[in-house]
């Protein structure tokens, strides 16, 4: 890899072309500023600089949300405003505040919009903290046929599509929701640069408990690298832990039904027991029943680093190995699990749903994978308490919302 060239960026106009290490990639804290400038990323008011992510944009709510009837995707002929003035109930006033209802379906445009250039796209996913109160948001787009997909060249407005599942949830204009992660091309890691990546950082601690120094068991990895359907052909398989740290242990939480509302943007104002209720290991050492009228926050038994040159996302497997979705917020952003410490990296939190049948989850089983991305350049700030992230050296942990 070339030594970074980011100081010569700070320098440049708005109207250069960026330096970086590579030409394809996700796009780091300072490329994001950089498109910010040029205007390939837009916004109604401008952007606060604590919305840049190490590599990725946090997208904020605009003044007016939309309770339509049903979820809908535009199609390629339609803009989300022509599909809205079929689909809409009522309009609330964010401006001061209003309640999201829970399983209630809302349109909301967001004050950032997009210009992009050829080979520059983005994928949206929930924020962490969205995902932990089971807030279901994903982006879309004018003429849009995918959800969270912002394609190559898209210029015009962005929507967000907002149903509360387990607490109805009070937001605002300029409430964090949902993030963006721009992409320059099409990166990809093959199977073997993550094992070197394994052997060089240790990427994912297998059978580690947080903050343990980590050992490469690069056995271990190639065992989890390719436990993969056949028609899947990147990223780590990541299970499931329902031992904890024994019989009786907490592995899990549970969303109370008929709760009070949560303010979104209220950190550590909410006592966790009116919220949710401990589940424990079992004493006969089996799994447990997930009901599919529930919401959980289970953790992973692997622990992740993302070094300062990638990024990761968090994919759920299909329905073909277990009937539930894994992990709403799939974005980890460099610097997740201090990888330059040394340590063994921090457990990744799994929000998870079982559709239809209740469904029995095994210690160790597989839920889903972890794909990592290069980045164009290492960024110029990383994941951490420097930056005002929320979950850095979590181990199950509920979301920001609820005291510890």
């Amino acid at each position: 890899m070339t030594e970074s060239r980011e100081p010569a960026l700070l320098n440049r106009r708005p109207t250069d072309e960026p330096l970086g290490e590579r030409s394809t990639g996700v796009v780091p804290s300072q490329f994001l500023r950089h498109m910010i400038e040029a205007k390939e990323i837009t916004a109604l008011e401008e952007i606060d600089p604590g919305q840049v992510q190490p590599a990725s944009l946090d997208l904020r709510l605009g003044a007016e949300a939309y309770r339509v009837v049903a979820s809908f995707l535009p199609g390629p002929n339609a803009t989300v405003a022509e599909r809205l003035e079929r689909v809409t109930m009522h309009t609330l006033d964010l401006t001061r505040g209003a309640v999201l209802e829970k399983d209630c379906v809302y349109i909301i445009p967001l004050l950032e919009g997009v210009s992009f250039k050829k080979r520059v796209s983005a994928l949206a996913n929930p924020k962490s903290s969205t995902g932990r109160l089971d807030v279901f948001a994903r982006v879309i787009v004018d003429r849009g046929t995918e959800f969270d997909r912002i394609p190559e060249r898209y210029s015009g407005p962005l929507y967000v599509e907002v149903c509360p599942r387990a607490f109805s949830v009070k937001v605002r204009k300029g409430s964090r929701l949902v993030q963006m992660r721009v992409k320059r091309g099409s990166p990809s890691l093959s199977d073997k640069a993550l094992r070197e990546l394994q052997r060089e950082v240790g990427i994912i601690g297998i059978g580690m408990r947080d903050g343990e120094v980590a050992d490469p068991q690069i056995e271990m990895f190639e065992d989890q690298l390719l436990a993969k359907p056949e028609n899947v052909r990147s990223g780590i398989a990541f299970t499931v832990d329902v031992k904890g740290d024994g019989p009786g242990s907490v592995i899990a939480y549970r969303a109370r039904r008929n709760t009070g509302v949560i303010d979104i943007d209220r950190v550590r104002g909410y006592a966790a027991s009116d919220y949710w209720e401990e589940v424990h290991a079992p004493a006969n050492g089996h799994g447990i029943v997930l009901d599919p009228h529930d919401f959980y926050i289970l953790a992973s038994k692997e622990t992740v680093r993302i070094p300062a040159g990638y990024a990761a996302e968090m994919l759920a497997y299909d329905t073909l190995v277990g009937e539930f979705r894994v992990h709403y917020a799939g974005f980890f952003d460099p610097g997740f699990g201090d990888p330059d410490l040394g340590a063994a990296g921090t457990r990744a939190v799994l929000e998870v749903r079982v559709h239809e049948v209740p469904f029995m989850i095994e210690d160790g089983q597989v839920v889903g994978r972890l794909v990592y991305e290069p980045l164009i350049a290492r960024p110029d700030k990383l994941y951490g308490q420097g930056i005002g992230s929320s979950y850095q050296r979590q181990g199950l942990v509920l979301g920001k919302h609820f005291r510890r």
